[in-house]
């Protein structure tokens, strides 16, 4: 049988070919979050922050925060 002395054969290249998996795994599922915007805010700072960017007119703000306040 062939003895492969860098990554210790047998059982060890086992376990590194796992800790490779787990650890594409890992910077795959962290490039995924990256992108998302996971700010923590309640809806109303959420509702202040469209209208105070202009995204919502003052009407909608209000109609939008008497909903929240129910």
């Amino acid at each position: 049988m062939h003895d492969f002395p860098f990554f210790g054969g047998g059982w060890m290249m086992i376990f590194w070919a796992v800790l490779l998996i787990a650890l594409i795994v890992l910077v795959v599922k962290a490039l995924m979050n990256s992108g998302k915007e996971n700010t923590g805010d309640s809806p109303m700072e959420i509702l202040k922050r469209r209208y105070a960017r202009g995204e919502i007119d003052k009407e909608e703000f209000e109609e939008r925060k008497r909903e929240l306040l129910k």
